[in-house]
């Protein structure tokens, strides 16, 4: 029986999760108040094995998201302080820009509401024409596109890294959390499944695809579930078509961006991705499947919802999944150039997605604490552009329960 007993504590604070928001956590405590302990329990052999290093690289300027919200205020924030941080230690980057374009006419209304959306949040947006298109992109076609300066790509693994470097936290990798007993009076205990117990006092959960499932093992209802969405990509077998960063105009009703092309720091280029259901929360295939995560997947109501109301769009996805064709289609409205036997499959990722009850796509980050516990239970993309103000907003939080316990 895993329990807490006073004077017995590993540490001050023990955070669920080795990846970009986990490590720039301890980073932030530590930083904000030299001398607090800190351990990191990460399950994998290593840092950033899921969300933070299978995405497309991508510093988001911020431009898509609410004026006001967490993610606007944190990717605004959070892209220029990445670029800082990837310059003071040395690690790969660059500012690249990037280009939204419109290919269809029912889709310039909403390109001209990106306009709108980023001088708002204070993102610098140049408007271009048909004609302009090619100033930055020669093989690009389409109706319309503005030009996005601020945005950029990195190497978020290299992050990940170094902010364990810098945090001083010790960091314990292959430590699966199995059973958390938390005392309100006391602290927390966490047996993993190597039979270790920590102890410390306030428990951060930042463990991304399983937050639900550690927010409940520490007693807190989280309200929401993360219901798995696999992307898929292609690498381009011909980089010189693609200069930078390219994307299409985005659905509003879902928190995906849409196939796009992104020219990455190893000069390579990746394409996509796109969003299907996963078959398991690290379902980075079809042939991945969890009977027992699938199961709770399908017992939540909002996923039923999501299947209703977003059928027609989830088919259309599922057709990109298995038909490269059907693929390549969705990458020639904006790339008329590129063939089928440009594009080279490349590992996939999983997007951790919070659902409401309701059937609700939560939009935001979402950060909830409990009783000696802060959970973040949102922090799917841009997540990784914005972790550092993420970090320290958590942080903040699990210094003031210190603080009052």
């Amino acid at each position: 029986m895993v329990q807490v007993r006073d004077g017995a504590y590993d540490c001050d604070v023990l955070v669920v999760g080795g990846g970009i928001v986990g490590l720039s956590t301890a980073y932030a405590i530590t930083r904000a108040a030299p001398g607090t302990r800190v351990t990191v329990l990460e399950k994998e052999p290593g840092p950033a094995r899921h969300q933070t290093g299978r995405n497309s690289g991508v510093i988001h300027s911020g431009i898509y998201y609410r004026p006001g919200s967490l993610k606007a205020r944190y990717a605004v924030r959070g892209a220029a302080e990445m670029v800082k941080f990837c310059a003071e230690y040395g690690i790969a980057h660059a500012v690249t820009g990037k280009l939204i374009v419109a290919t269809e006419r029912d889709e310039l209304p909403r390109l001209h509401a990106l306009v709108q959306r980023g001088r708002e949040n204070g993102i610098p947006v140049r408007e271009l024409g048909a004609a302009q298109i090619g100033e930055y992109e020669p093989e690009v076609r389409g109706l319309a596109a503005i030009h996005v300066g601020t945005t950029g790509v990195c190497d978020f693994v290299g992050v990940a890294r170094q902010l364990a470097r810098a945090s001083g936290a010790e960091i314990r990798y292959g430590a699966r959390i199995v059973r958390v007993d938390r005392r309100p009076e006391r602290g927390v205990a966490v047996l993993t499944a190597a039979g270790e117990v920590v102890r410390g006092r306030v428990l951060v959960n930042c463990a991304g695809l399983h937050c639900d499932e550690v927010a409940r093992l520490a007693g807190d209802e989280p309200g929401v579930r993360i219901v798995p969405f696999r992307g898929e990509y292609y690498e381009l077998a011909r980089p010189e078509l693609v200069r930078g960063l390219v994307y299409p105009v985005p659905d509003p009703a879902f928190p995906f961006l849409g196939v796009h092309l992104t020219r990455g720091i190893d000069g390579g280029v990746h394409i996509g991705p796109n969003a299907v259901p996963a078959l398991a929360r690290e379902g980075y295939g079809w042939g991945v499947v969890r009977p027992r995560e699938l199961a709770g997947t399908l017992a939540w109501p909002g996923s039923w919802v999501i299947a209703r109301r977003h059928w027609r769009y989830g088919a259309g996805e599922l057709r990109r999944s298995v038909s490269k064709g059907a693929f390549l289609q969705a990458v020639r409205r904006l790339l008329p150039a590129v063939e089928e036997t440009d594009l080279v499959r490349a590992p996939a990722g999983v997007r951790a997605q919070a659902v409401l009850r309701d059937g609700t796509l939560v939009d935001d980050f979402l950060i909830r604490e409990g009783a000696r516990t802060v959970h973040v239970l949102n922090a799917p993309s841009p997540a990784a552009t914005a972790s550092l103000p993420i970090g320290r907003e958590v942080g903040r939080r699990a210094l003031s329960m210190l603080a009052a316990a």
